[in-house]
């Protein structure tokens, strides 16, 4: 089917589907060109900047007709990298390409292999070496001094690479023969999933410490953290279970006939045919986990999304929030849209080889 004839079957097939179409054709058509004209022709990249800041009377003077991506240009910086010293950002700026390499690898089917785990740890090693500092020349940073992109990236790899294994496992705990197992699952999954993101990263912030050993203190990040990998681990399983459900069982009935070990006949034939059924919403909810990390700004850690909202607290770039938004949710689009094509792509691979 050409396009006019998919046109004509979809968006012209009766009077009433014609003037739906037009309708909204007319009004896309608008905000298009509105935009354009906000965002490109009317828009300034450039304001006079003096000792006391970016002079920002001439996009005021613009009354909302432009984009002032001046404000932007002028704060790119705090944006992705937060309060962490200026003439250090080379650091995290590594950080962030490491990261994006170490996605682009990881995505890579010929890299699957133990290997793997190696440049991950290396990797990591690495960024941690960089954020720190006080070795190899470079001067010590604290983390309270971390902040922007680079901490975002932070907490969604190490929340979604170690939630994801802790998921499996609290998977196959709830479909355990064992009453004790299955029951601790069960409680672990409904108790983070019946409580909100926010007041688990509150009792990590504010409870937590009150658990541990006098004069033992843990970080703030690494507190959001486990409550990040805590709560995802209890979403994620309940995506795997579902996988495990839908398996027929003749398939666990064959592994079984083959004399596989519980681990052998999990790991070779039952999780690898269950995550494949299950691909779009764990990608689903590996989106909607990276997205979350902006709310440890409840509890004063300066990722992405706080760093945007704090570059326009300044009274002389208050009223450019819409500019610094629209940066900063274009960052959060990029990283998302490319997981959802990677898994639409892996998607599509994994059924040839299947149909194969």
């Amino acid at each position: 089917m050409g396009p006019l004839a998919w046109a004509k079957a979809n968006l012209f097939s009766s009077w009433i589907s014609t003037a739906v179409t037009l309708a909204l054709g007319y009004l896309l058509v608008r905000w298009t060109m509105g935009f354009i004209d906000w965002a490109f022709i009317n828009a300034i990249w450039s304001v006079p900047v003096t000792p006391q800041g970016a002079q920002t009377q001439a996009c005021r003077a613009l009354g909302g007709t432009g984009a002032c991506w001046a404000v932007v240009t002028e704060k790119h910086r705090f944006i992705l990298f937060g309060t962490y010293p200026y003439e250090e950002h080379w650091r995290p700026a590594i950080c962030v390409l490491l990261f994006i390499g170490l996605y682009i690898v990881s995505a890579m089917r010929r890299f699957w292999r133990p290997a793997l785990a190696l440049i991950w740890l290396a990797t990591l090693a690495v960024i941690g070496v960089l954020m720190w500092g006080g070795m190899l020349g470079l001067s010590y940073v604290p983390q309270e001094r971390w902040g922007g992109l680079v901490i975002t990236l932070i907490l969604a790899t190490f929340g979604i690479a170690l939630a994801f294994p802790l998921s499996i496992l609290v998977a196959l705990g709830r479909r355990s023969s064992m009453p004790a197992i299955k029951t601790l699952c069960v409680l672990y999954v409904e108790l983070i999933r019946g409580v909100p993101l926010i007041s688990l990263l509150f009792m990590a912030s504010v409870m937590f410490p009150l658990f541990l050993p006098e004069g033992m203190n843990i970080d703030k990040l690494l507190r959001a953290q486990i409550a990040i990998i805590l709560f995802a681990a209890a979403y994620l399983a309940e995506v795997v279970r579902a996988g495990l459900q839908a398996l027929p069982r003749g398939q666990y009935e064959a592994a079984d006939a083959l004399g596989l070990t519980y681990w052998q006949k999990t790991g070779f034939i039952i999780l690898p045919q269950a995550l494949r059924l299950v691909i779009p919403p764990l990608v689903n909810t590996f989106i909607g986990f990276f997205k979350d990390t902006s709310l440890v700004l409840i509890i004063g850690i300066f990722d992405l999304l706080t760093a945007g909202k704090t570059a326009i607290v300044e009274p002389a770039r208050q009223g450019f929030g819409i500019e610094i938004y629209v940066t900063v949710g274009l960052i959060y689009f990029v990283f998302c849209f490319a997981m959802s094509r990677y898994s639409q792509g892996l998607e599509a691979e994994l059924n040839r080889h299947r149909v194969r």
